[in-house]
């Protein structure tokens, strides 16, 4: 829950579940809000050699104990309406609950080996499934430990690392068309829900961190987003939402323009709802700032 709700008769009203837990939602939406950069908890080095020049490596996430069983059984996973196929080692997907899951209550089946994902889209479950076998998908998160800065990969005339672009990263556009929705969002928040489903923690927090990075994206791409990460987030997982409440913040004269802002607005919905209070508290977070404490 934010600090304020607009249903007590106070005017910076408190909520009227005060006895819940004091590590609130709104304490999180305002720690993401203080932040310049996505603070998500570092994740482990490549211990290989660099992938490129100028001390760029790539980070990995993945950080199985174990490594897969190449040897193991074939699942097949049917995606979509049009029932595209994919292909993956049991021991790599077992590490997903979702996915261990699903083949513990397959295995006395006749149909077993061979799990239906009608709702998921190709493009995303294809990171997914890169992200299993290769603790991370393309275009892939580099860290420059000399400047502890973070950089997704761009291929450039000779392999290395260029971070200077905005919108897309190399030949991988920051969104996809997603044929639930109708239209086109943010790539890294698609996997982060999938991410979700699939019981993926440190997926999670990769493409979150990829997304921070993105920059350049339009109003409606950003708003048809954030809609689509309240709708397959729980109400309890503020890391996503936040960004974006604190995104429309920082960019609050652009949106303030814009019409698609103003139609979103119109159809209302919990994230502007979220987004108005958070805006309130963020006001006020500055006026405490500035306030200066009188002498005794």
């Amino acid at each position: 829950m934010f600090k304020r709700s607009f249903m007590s008769k106070d005017r910076v009203g408190k909520s009227s579940t005060s006895k819940l837990s004091k590590r609130s939602y709104r304490d999180n939406v305002k720690k993401e809000m203080l932040e310049s950069k996505l603070d998500s908890p570092q994740v482990g080095r490549y211990d290989g050699p660099s992938l490129s020049q100028g001390g760029w490596h790539q980070v990995d996430s993945h950080n199985h104990s174990v490594s897969p069983n190449l040897t193991s059984a074939i699942i097949t996973i049917v995606i979509g309406k049009d029932q595209r196929l994919f292909a993956a080692h049991e021991d790599v997907l077992v590490h997903s609950p979702f996915f261990a899951a699903a083949i513990r209550d397959q295995f006395f089946e006749a149909n077993a080996r061979r799990i239906y994902l009608p709702d998921e889209e190709a493009e995303v479950f294809s990171c997914i499934l890169e992200y299993l076998y290769k603790g991370d998908y393309y275009p892939r998160l580099l860290h420059d430990k000399r400047r502890n800065a973070f950089a997704l990969e761009d291929a450039g005339p000779e392999g290395s690392p260029k971070t200077g672009g905005r919108g897309s990263t190399g030949s991988v556009a920051p969104t996809i068309y997603h044929f639930g929705v109708g239209d086109y969002i943010l790539r890294d928040t698609a996997v982060y829900c999938a991410a979700e489903r699939y019981g993926l923690e440190e997926l999670k927090k990769l493409a979150l961190r990829k997304q921070g990075l993105q920059s350049g994206i339009n109003v409606a791409t950003i708003l048809r987003s954030a809609r689509y990460a309240y709708e397959n987030t729980p109400d309890s997982d503020s890391r996503l939402r936040a960004h974006y409440l604190a995104l429309i913040i920082r960019s609050r004269r652009t949106f303030k323009r814009s019409g698609t802002m103003q139609m979103e607005m119109e159809m209302g919905g919990k994230l502007f709802f979220d987004l108005f209070v958070a805006m309130c508290n963020h006001v006020d977070d500055i006026v405490d700032m500035t306030q200066v404490t009188p002498s005794p």
